[in-house]
């Protein structure tokens, strides 16, 4: 695929409310396949936001979440991101599940969790990274704050990752970072980024929105205001491929000298 049709779905959370949130994902989805899009991001935790006092109980309903969106991909021919609360073996995860056409194809947990706000009382971190293959390309994935670590971007750069999706709680004191990282994300991997924030005020936190998907030359596609919205952007890969060629930052880099992968 040399062309693909991209989407990032933001919305106002309903703090713990699973059935509101489940409605508003699905008519936005809906909307989005309509208007040609394969590939959708929806926003980090978007079926409960961070209701830590009742996830227990509510991340019990992740797998019917999940069942059911494997369901309404395959019915409209999408590909979809969007993480949720994942019980397992007594551990909460924030994960987010790569659905392709109502096949489940990968999953990736975050692996940095927010301790300035205490993300890491509440929930357990991930052990590994993901990119995946799928009908619309090669996934690569990352949550919210793992923004900030560009080794774990490099890593699914140099894995093959041709777009990465952002899920994502960004808060609105630090808007300006969200917007700089995500433009630098893609600029120094070469590749697309698609990233979709909730917005407003979800329980005391006020989210900036300002979902974005970038081209690799930093250049932005498709913004959002404040505002619930859908963004849809068309990404040509064959770009990706010609800046590549003319500028090898992926080959030029000297791992042997700052000893990373």
């Amino acid at each position: 695929m040399t062309q693909l049709r991209c989407a990032a779905i933001q919305f106002n959370i309903d703090l713990g409310d699973i059935d509101s949130n489940r409605k508003q994902a699905a008519s936005a989805l809906r909307r989005v396949a309509a208007a040609g899009v394969q590939l959708a991001v929806l926003p980090e935790m978007w079926s409960t936001g961070y209701d830590y006092r009742h996830l227990p109980t509510l991340a019990q309903r992740t797998p019917e979440i999940v069942k059911e969106m494997q369901q309404l991909c395959a019915e409209l021919g999408l590909v979809s991101v969007g993480s949720l609360p994942e019980l397992s073996a007594g551990k909460i995860y924030n994960t987010a599940y790569v659905i392709d056409q109502g096949k489940v194809v990968g999953s990736y947990r975050k692996l940095h969790l927010f301790s300035a706000m205490g993300e890491d009382r509440h929930l357990s971190a991930g052990n590994q990274s993901l990119a995946v293959d799928t009908s619309v390309g090669r996934i690569g994935v990352a949550i919210c704050y793992d923004l900030r670590f560009p080794e774990l971007f490099r890593k699914l750069a140099l894995t093959g990752a041709e777009i990465i999706c952002v899920p994502a709680e960004w808060p609105k004191p630090r808007g300006e970072h969200w917007q700089i990282l995500l433009r630098a994300r893609a600029i120094e991997n070469q590749l697309f980024v698609a990233a979709a924030n909730c917005c407003r005020i979800q329980g005391k936190l006020d989210f900036c929105g300002l979902s974005r998907i970038i081209s690799p030359l930093g250049t932005i596609l498709a913004e959002a205001a404040e505002e619930d919205t859908e963004l849809i952007a068309d990404c040509d890969f064959n770009e990706m491929v010609t800046y590549r060629e003319q500028i090898k930052i992926l080959h030029d880099r000297r791992a042997d000298i700052y000893g990373t992968p």
